[in-house]
């Protein structure tokens, strides 16, 4: 996951030193539809005395961004529901959807060529629905964090583009089992996403 993150980084940076740049107008709006992956990171936390693991899951996204200025956009992330099995050393012990809108700013840099990279910096919202258990009945808290990401957008049309982007996000929830509670949830996934973007 770092690797991948590492090299699209890498790529994002190689192409900005392209040189004369070509800028996203002020005023400009793009839709992107694609998917996206929710990896939780390894180590989860402690979760009633016991290592907690998060499953990953895949599922469409979108993505609209309102340029304020050459090459500045603001962008919000939606998606549909991601399911996620929990596990407690080892064993099931119960599943949640999550929601996780993001609210970015973009920088994208300006390119002569149709590779596009971007960076953007921002504030998660993630809430928890429909969680189930064996255990007993369990409780997610809200959440709300940091994101952060890099992308890159290979131009298709004069108005089209495809884009690959990693994120990161802080997202934790404290855990309540039949009101009790029973630890935090450390998930702070990467989020790796492939959609088509098109500029309006």
């Amino acid at each position: 996951m770092r690797r991948y993150t590492s090299a699209l980084a890498l790529t994002a940076a190689l192409a900005a030193l392209s040189a004369p740049a070509l800028a996203q107008s002020q005023g400009d709006w793009t839709v992107g539809v694609g998917v996206a992956n929710v990896n939780p990171k390894s180590n989860n936390g402690t979760l009633a005395g016991g290592k907690a693991t998060i499953s990953d899951d895949t599922q469409l996204s979108l993505t609209v961004e309102y340029f304020i200025r050459d090459n500045i956009g603001i962008e919000l992330l939606a998606a549909t529901p991601f399911s996620h099995d929990i596990s407690i050393n080892g064993a099931f012990a119960g599943e949640t959807k999550q929601l996780p809108p993001t609210l970015s700013l973009n920088y994208h840099f300006a390119t002569a060529s149709k590779w596009k990279p971007y960076v953007g910096l921002g504030l998660n919202y993630t809430t928890f629905f429909e969680e189930k258990s064996p255990l007993g009945t369990l409780r997610l808290k809200d959440s709300w964090g940091v994101a952060a990401q890099v992308g890159l957008d290979y131009q298709v049309s004069d108005n089209g583009a495809l884009r690959v982007n990693a994120r990161w996000m802080d997202i934790d929830t404290k855990a309540y089992l039949d009101g009790a509670y029973i630890g935090k949830a450390e998930i702070d996934p990467v989020v790796l996403g492939v959609s088509y973007v098109h500029r309006f």
